[in-house]
């Protein structure tokens, strides 16, 4: 996020905390899409979505006396949508999952084509869609093999687009063990590529 973007958010922060319901509200039109975005690659059950987002900006609501700025509002609001997702994963008595939503709607911007798609416009032939496809599975289930520290970070540098320094905020771990653990992320998702990217014209990962 740009710096105005986050001056933007503490000035509506302060607002609401002063009692204006509609600085809150548009703090949650702002983040509403992308938090169910994430929320939805923790949760299988689409109907819960909604209900676990609107908990998260409820728990936020009431928490925003204890919001200091330390941090960007974003990834403040983040962790309460994680912990109650997680919350509510464990009163269903069920485990989070990273689905193949992972790799849509990783822009933040909902009206701009997603990477990938950009890349199957323009001719591409039909056997280069297949491939970029397999690609994504492959992708895909590389992400879904990973430890849980290592699919979070790698999820929130590269899915999120947050800084180090917001991970290691987030994940409450030094900036090198983030560090460390994206790498390893890279790695081990590399491994699994490369033999697809082998056989397409000697490209390599």
């Amino acid at each position: 996020m740009t710096a105005v973007g986050e001056d933007v958010d503490r000035a509506l922060v302060e607002r609401a905390r002063t009692g204006d319901q509609r600085a809150f509200e548009a703090l949650v039109v702002k983040y509403q899409r992308r938090i169910e975005r994430l929320i939805a690659r923790m949760v299988r059950d689409v109907d819960l979505v909604q209900d676990i987002a609107q908990e998260s900006f409820i728990r936020a609501y009431r928490a925003l006396p204890q919001f200091r700025g330390d941090s960007a509002f974003y990834t403040w609001l983040y962790r309460i949508a994680v912990n109650t997702a997680k919350k509510a994963l464990l009163d269903l008595k069920r485990d989070p999952i990273v689905t193949e939503s992972t790799l849509v709607g990783a822009s933040d911007d909902d009206d701009e084509t997603s990477r990938h798609e950009r890349d199957l416009t323009d001719g591409e032939t039909p056997e280069a869609v297949l491939a970029s496809k397999e690609i994504a599975r492959t992708v895909n289930a590389a992400i879904e093999a990973l430890s849980e520290d290592l699919r979070q970070a790698i999820t929130l540098r590269e899915i999120e687009g947050l800084s180090y320094e917001e991970i290691a905020t987030l994940m409450n771990c030094p900036i090198g063990t983030v560090r460390s653990r994206i790498f390893r992320a890279r790695e081990s998702i590399a491994q699994r590529l490369r033999p697809l990217l082998d056989t397409r014209e000697g490209e390599r990962w």
